[in-house]
């Protein structure tokens, strides 16, 4: 089975994947990697102050040969109030 390497990249911080995880298709690395940004995202959002402005976060998954696919997320926090 392949081996896939699945990469963080949040605003200018990359956490490069030394082990990378098995995966039988590239639908299971797209889910894996869909997940894995999905609980980024909300560790982000819980952070307490939440932080406001522009969030940037990705997976960038890649395999032996090199990148293969990159999922994105963003999302802005606007306080209305103090």
């Amino acid at each position: 089975m392949p081996r896939y390497f699945f990469d963080l990249l949040e605003g200018d911080i990359l956490a490069v994947d030394e082990e990378g995880l098995e995966l039988s298709s590239l639908r299971a690395v797209q889910a894996g990697a869909a997940k894995s940004l999905a609980d980024m995202a909300r560790d982000a959002v819980h952070s307490f102050p939440p932080a406001t402005g522009q969030h940037n976060m990705a997976i960038e998954v890649r395999d032996v040969c090199g990148p293969l696919m990159q999922v994105k997320f963003s999302f802005e926090v606007e306080r209305l109030r103090a």
